[in-house]
């Protein structure tokens, strides 16, 4: 008696999106000094009709929730596994901005990994991501 293939957890998610008609979901990208840019892509990806996550703390403005810097190390820590995850959920990413960091080419690195498709609101960036 054979049995039936067990679906990877990409296979499930991608099959839920499907049956529920989720839309695609667009991941951004980039370093927070482009936070700007960043909603006005997020703005016209969910014109598009897509939904769009991004990061939501721009940690180079000072804010009280990170003004302590052991308060800010840990936050920092979190919200790297956040968007980590932001990039799992995500049918693909889009990196914003003309400059390309250390965390930004770690989660292109990441997703690619995860054989997420990523583009570039600066195409010529992706060379040295």
């Amino acid at each position: 008696m054979s049995y039936p293939k067990l679906l990877t957890p990409e296979e499930t998610l991608a099959e839920a999106r499907q049956r529920l008609n989720i839309p695609e979901i667009v991941v951004i990208c980039g370093s927070t000094r482009f936070m700007d840019d960043m909603a006005d892509a997020d703005r016209a990806l969910t014109w598009a009709g897509h939904i769009v996550v991004r990061p939501g703390c721009d940690m180079k403005t000072p804010h009280p929730l990170w003004a302590d810097p052991s308060d800010a190390e840990a936050g920092k820590e979190r919200l790297d596994d956040l968007h980590r995850a932001k990039i799992r959920l995500a049918t693909r990413v889009f990196v914003v901005g003309d400059y390309i960091g250390d965390s930004t080419r770690a989660e292109i690195a990441y997703a690619k990994s995860l054989g997420k498709p990523v583009s570039y609101t600066h195409p010529e960036v992706a060379a040295i991501a």
